[in-house]
């Protein structure tokens, strides 16, 4: 059973990736693979995301990179999905890289499943403080890696068995309802200029 679905970011996550590694050594985790890698279609990577949670019901989406941004986007266009969690591993910014900008703006609002945000001090694809703007705005926990880069292999990240630590923490929350969650859940505090989007 895929209580798991591993999404990654811009040109995939192959081996020696944390993301291929959990594949490989959970049996409970798959990656939620694309088209392209290389030169991504938001419609087609959503549609992709969205397919494998109506597959997986009730399964943790772990995003990394780009990859925790189309889970944003999906969380926030599809909330009737039955996602049990959802892990955003260094999130990329859009407006960063020509080849991510068609993903546009990135969603500001509660995603109302429970939600943990890590990010790092000296990512180059996102400043820290956007990251934990970010994860107010989508009433998640916040993680710091202190100077971990983008969490991938050119920062020293293969097996990372910490993030499948965190992916348990989510596991470990009693379920609800998505509407009951955003009821009962205190709202994010306001954030000034910020704007809601689909």
């Amino acid at each position: 059973m895929i209580r798991t679905l591993l999404i990654p970011g811009l040109d995939g996550s192959p081996a020696p990736h944390w993301q291929h590694w959990w594949e490989r050594v959970d049996p409970t985790a798959r990656i939620v693979e694309q088209k392209s890698w290389s030169k991504p279609c938001p419609d087609q990577w959503l549609t992709e995301i969205a397919g494998a949670v109506l597959v997986h019901p009730g399964a943790v989406l772990v995003g990394h990179s780009l990859g925790a941004i189309a889970v944003a986007r999906v969380l926030s266009q599809w909330p009737q999905l039955n996602v049990g969690g959802a892990l955003l591993v260094a999130p990329a910014e859009t407006a960063h890289d020509d080849r991510i900008a068609a993903f546009g703006k990135i969603p500001e609002g509660p995603l109302d499943v429970p939600t943990i945000v890590v990010a790092s001090q000296n990512d180059p694809w996102m400043e820290q403080s956007r990251a934990q703007a970010l994860a107010e705005s989508w009433d998640a926990d916040f993680i710091d890696m202190g100077d971990a880069g983008h969490i991938n292999v050119e920062s020293g990240f293969g097996p990372w068995p910490e993030g499948r630590a965190m992916r348990d923490l989510l596991w470990s929350l009693p379920a609800m309802p998505r509407r009951l969650a955003a009821m009962v859940r205190p709202k994010a505090k306001p954030q000034g200029g910020l704007i809601c989007s689909a």
